[in-house]
């Protein structure tokens, strides 16, 4: 694989040619912590490639590129990213970021706001919003303590970096060969991304012989403030059970032109888990078709909110969500769906007029 020497650090990349020729536009692919560019390569890669010039890379002290001392603040790890580019000769690029890889792509397009044709962000969380007192009430957290303590994790969900803390734990097991419980496992592993052993001992060392934790635990620096002068297309999904929905609650009345989209049932690691899903909405997103494939009644269509999938499957049967959240269903097929949807939507228009 080709690297660049930059900023300090070696830097591992990939490039993928476009489908359709030259002529393509850039997207550039940023994975999160204690994983590394595989996380796009089984699924997402190849779709993308398929109508732009692909860029993914190894975020510095992770894969192949060099673990240095420090240099791990978001802040540095986007100087990184900007030299990169500079190097690949890319001017401006759709980038998709998943987790601490989007506070890398969110400093970078605060200070460089050129670069950017569009952002997607997958469950990135922002300090700003991990000191709110009100985002610390997670009800998918107090479902997992106690089974985190029936395992012998003492970790407090409620922690503003408590899914940090678990990578490392989680790490720890898999190096150490742990089996876990079924009851563990079905509750923690839609939080979790598939380690390697590899993988695993490579956080295990970054956390404990530089200074990655100190300095990926600090201040992002990314304000309110500062965001809300972002004015690049944005599209914000977050993962329904994930600690980081938070942000994206609060990130709503910051970003008026962003769309949000919750996935249901999942967790921090959706996109490895329902990638279909992820793709199929970052599609909508680039090609500028309408997210919300049903109309909404009333005044709904000028309230910023986070949407679902309106019409979705469980098991073998199909359901919808109202916007008051309610299940209606189930139902056999999803034309039956469809054909109900539409009916409560007509109804409760009809009621609202009346």
């Amino acid at each position: 694989m080709p690297a660049v020497n930059i900023n300090g650090v070696r830097l591992n990349y990939i490039q993928m040619n476009c489908d359709q020729g030259d002529d393509c536009q850039d997207f550039v692919m940023i994975h999160g912590l204690a994983t590394n560019l595989a996380f796009w390569c089984l699924h997402h890669a190849q779709f993308f490639a398929k109508r732009y010039r692909v860029t993914l890379y190894d975020l510095r002290g992770h894969g192949r590129s060099g673990m240095t001392d420090s240099g791990y603040t978001p802040e540095n790890m986007a100087e990184d990213l900007r030299l990169l580019l500079d190097h690949l000769g890319i001017k401006k690029a759709h980038f998709i970021a998943h987790s601490f890889g989007g506070l890398v792509a969110l400093k970078l397009a605060c200070q460089n706001p050129e670069l950017f044709s569009s952002i997607i962000l997958a469950d990135t969380h922002i300090s700003a919003v991990r000191r709110l007192h009100d985002s610390i009430d997670w009800k998918f957290g107090k479902r997992i303590q106690p089974v985190l303590l029936e395992n012998g994790l003492n970790i407090n969900s409620d922690e503003p970096y408590f899914g940090y803390r678990l990578l490392t734990e989680m790490a720890r097991l898999q190096t150490k060969g742990v089996t876990l419980s079924p009851e563990f496992e079905e509750l923690v592993s839609p939080l979790m991304g598939k380690y390697g052993n590899r993988t695993a001992s490579q956080w295990l060392k970054l956390m404990e012989t530089t200074q990655a934790e100190k300095e990926m635990m600090g201040d992002d620096k990314l304000s309110f403030q500062s965001l809300k002068e972002l004015k690049i297309p944005i599209l914000a999904m977050y993962g329904e059970h994930s600690q980081a929905m938070s942000t994206g609650e609060h990130l709503l009345d910051v970003w008026p032109h962003a769309d949000f989209r919750r996935i249901r049932g999942a967790g921090h690691f959706f996109p490895v888990s329902r990638p279909m899903e992820l793709m199929d909405n970052c599609k909508q997103f680039l090609l500028g078709t309408p997210v919300d494939k049903f109309p909404r009644h009333g005044d709904e269509s000028k309230k910023k909110y986070f949407r679902s999938d309106r019409i979705y499957k469980l098991d073998d049967t199909w359901f919808f969500s109202t916007r008051e959240q309610q299940e209606v269903g189930p139902f056999a097929d999803i034309e039956d769906a469809k054909r109900c949807l539409q009916a409560y939507v007509t109804e409760m228009s009809l009621a609202e007029v009346a």
